[in-house]
Protein backbone atom coordinates (compact mmCIF):
# COMPACT_ATOMS: atom_id res chain seq x y z
CA UNK A 1 0.00 0.00 0.00
CA UNK A 2 1.45 3.64 -0.74
CA UNK A 3 1.98 6.28 1.67
CA UNK A 4 0.08 8.74 1.74
CA UNK A 5 1.68 12.30 2.98
CA UNK A 6 -0.71 14.37 5.22
CA UNK A 7 1.76 17.10 5.51
CA UNK A 8 0.23 19.91 3.42
CA UNK A 9 -3.18 18.99 5.71
CA UNK A 10 -1.25 19.82 9.38
CA UNK A 11 -0.44 23.12 8.01
CA UNK A 12 -3.91 23.98 7.14
CA UNK A 13 -6.11 22.30 9.72
CA UNK A 14 -6.36 23.09 13.24
CA UNK A 15 -6.94 20.24 16.05
CA UNK A 16 -7.39 17.03 13.37
CA UNK A 17 -3.72 15.79 14.22
CA UNK A 18 -5.20 12.65 16.07
CA UNK A 19 -7.10 11.92 13.03
CA UNK A 20 -4.16 11.93 10.46
CA UNK A 21 -2.20 10.08 12.82
CA UNK A 22 -4.94 7.18 13.02
CA UNK A 23 -5.63 7.52 9.15
CA UNK A 24 -1.95 7.34 8.47
CA UNK A 25 -1.63 4.17 11.02
CA UNK A 26 -4.59 1.87 9.01
CA UNK A 27 -1.96 1.42 6.63
CA UNK A 28 0.12 0.14 8.82
CA UNK A 29 -0.89 -3.84 10.02
CA UNK A 30 -0.79 -4.30 13.81
CA UNK A 31 2.24 -6.55 14.13
CA UNK A 32 0.16 -9.30 12.61
CA UNK A 33 -1.74 -9.66 15.76
CA UNK A 34 -5.09 -12.06 15.13
CA UNK A 35 -5.01 -13.13 18.92
CA UNK A 36 -7.49 -13.31 20.71
CA UNK A 37 -10.81 -12.82 17.73
CA UNK A 38 -13.02 -10.15 18.45
CA UNK A 39 -15.69 -8.72 16.97
CA UNK A 40 -17.23 -4.70 16.91
CA UNK A 41 -20.84 -3.94 16.55
CA UNK A 42 -23.35 -1.36 16.63
CA UNK A 43 -26.08 -2.20 19.33
CA UNK A 44 -27.43 1.06 19.20
CA UNK A 45 -27.54 4.61 17.62
CA UNK A 46 -25.11 5.87 20.39
CA UNK A 47 -24.00 1.95 21.55
CA UNK A 48 -21.55 -0.72 20.78
CA UNK A 49 -20.58 -3.74 21.85
CA UNK A 50 -17.12 -5.53 21.34
CA UNK A 51 -16.88 -9.61 21.94
CA UNK A 52 -13.60 -10.89 22.24
CA UNK A 53 -13.23 -14.82 22.67
CA UNK A 54 -11.36 -15.00 26.00
CA UNK A 55 -11.83 -19.05 26.27
CA UNK A 56 -9.78 -20.41 29.90
CA UNK A 57 -9.17 -17.22 31.26
CA UNK A 58 -10.92 -16.03 34.31
CA UNK A 59 -12.76 -12.90 35.02
CA UNK A 60 -9.48 -12.35 37.28
CA UNK A 61 -7.05 -13.34 34.39
CA UNK A 62 -8.49 -10.24 32.54
CA UNK A 63 -7.94 -6.09 32.93
CA UNK A 64 -9.80 -3.97 31.00
CA UNK A 65 -8.63 0.08 31.40
CA UNK A 66 -9.91 2.92 29.44
CA UNK A 67 -7.74 5.96 29.27
CA UNK A 68 -6.91 9.09 27.17
CA UNK A 69 -9.49 7.45 24.04
CA UNK A 70 -7.37 4.01 24.30
CA UNK A 71 -9.04 0.65 25.10
CA UNK A 72 -7.04 -1.36 26.46
CA UNK A 73 -7.67 -5.13 27.16
CA UNK A 74 -4.90 -7.51 28.65
CA UNK A 75 -5.25 -11.27 29.55
CA UNK A 76 -2.61 -13.17 31.48
CA UNK A 77 -2.88 -16.32 33.10
CA UNK A 78 -1.84 -16.96 36.31
CA UNK A 79 1.05 -19.38 37.04
CA UNK A 80 -0.66 -21.98 39.03
CA UNK A 81 1.87 -24.90 38.55
CA UNK A 82 -0.43 -27.56 37.15
CA UNK A 83 1.09 -27.29 34.06
CA UNK A 84 3.51 -28.86 35.45
CA UNK A 85 2.52 -32.15 36.09
CA UNK A 86 0.83 -32.79 32.77
CA UNK A 87 2.21 -33.59 29.34
CA UNK A 88 0.16 -32.50 26.66
CA UNK A 89 0.36 -34.76 23.14
CA UNK A 90 -1.96 -31.91 21.46
CA UNK A 91 -2.51 -28.61 22.70
CA UNK A 92 -4.39 -26.28 20.90
CA UNK A 93 -5.82 -24.04 23.52
CA UNK A 94 -4.07 -21.22 23.31
CA UNK A 95 -3.94 -19.21 26.64
CA UNK A 96 -0.86 -17.25 26.27
CA UNK A 97 -0.88 -13.56 27.67
CA UNK A 98 -2.29 -10.78 25.03
CA UNK A 99 -2.96 -7.40 24.89
CA UNK A 100 -5.45 -5.65 22.82
CA UNK A 101 -6.15 -1.95 22.17
CA UNK A 102 -8.92 0.27 20.53
CA UNK A 103 -9.00 3.27 19.94
CA UNK A 104 -12.04 5.18 21.34
CA UNK A 105 -13.51 8.47 19.06
CA UNK A 106 -14.19 11.26 21.59
CA UNK A 107 -16.83 11.07 23.91
CA UNK A 108 -17.11 7.37 23.99
CA UNK A 109 -17.18 5.89 26.96
CA UNK A 110 -17.07 1.88 28.54
CA UNK A 111 -20.66 1.46 30.56
CA UNK A 112 -19.34 -2.00 31.42
CA UNK A 113 -18.17 -5.41 30.96
CA UNK A 114 -19.13 -9.26 31.56
CA UNK A 115 -18.07 -12.49 30.57
CA UNK A 116 -19.96 -15.01 29.23
CA UNK A 117 -19.38 -18.50 27.87
CA UNK A 118 -15.74 -17.86 26.99
CA UNK A 119 -16.70 -14.29 24.93
CA UNK A 120 -16.08 -11.43 26.67
CA UNK A 121 -18.89 -8.39 26.22
CA UNK A 122 -17.59 -4.82 26.51
CA UNK A 123 -20.32 -2.46 25.81
CA UNK A 124 -19.65 1.50 25.00
CA UNK A 125 -22.15 4.22 24.45
CA UNK A 126 -21.06 7.86 23.00
CA UNK A 127 -22.72 10.44 24.90
CA UNK A 128 -22.07 13.81 22.98
CA UNK A 129 -22.12 16.94 25.77
CA UNK A 130 -25.05 19.26 25.62
CA UNK A 131 -22.59 22.38 24.97
CA UNK A 132 -21.66 19.92 21.74
CA UNK A 133 -25.26 19.20 20.47
CA UNK A 134 -26.01 21.50 17.17
CA UNK A 135 -28.44 24.57 18.65
CA UNK A 136 -30.84 26.49 16.80
CA UNK A 137 -29.79 30.26 16.07
CA UNK A 138 -32.65 32.83 16.05
CA UNK A 139 -32.27 35.85 14.07
CA UNK A 140 -34.31 38.75 15.43
CA UNK A 141 -34.03 42.40 14.52
CA UNK A 142 -32.77 45.20 16.42
CA UNK A 143 -34.44 48.55 15.92
CA UNK A 144 -35.85 47.73 12.60
CA UNK A 145 -33.03 48.24 10.98
CA UNK A 146 -30.31 46.06 11.61
CA UNK A 147 -30.29 42.39 12.95
CA UNK A 148 -28.82 40.38 15.93
CA UNK A 149 -28.35 36.62 16.41
CA UNK A 150 -29.35 35.15 19.58
CA UNK A 151 -28.81 31.78 20.24
CA UNK A 152 -31.23 29.31 22.04
CA UNK A 153 -30.32 25.83 23.21
CA UNK A 154 -32.37 23.37 21.33
CA UNK A 155 -34.26 20.06 23.93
Amino acid sequence: MRHVDFSPLYRSTVGFDRLFTMLDSLGQPENGQTYPPYNIERTGENAYRITMAVAGFAEDDLTIEAKANVLKVAGAKAEDGQDADREYLHRGIASRAFERRFQLADYVEVTGAHLENGLLHIDLEREIPESMKPRKIEISRVNGNGRQIEAKAQN
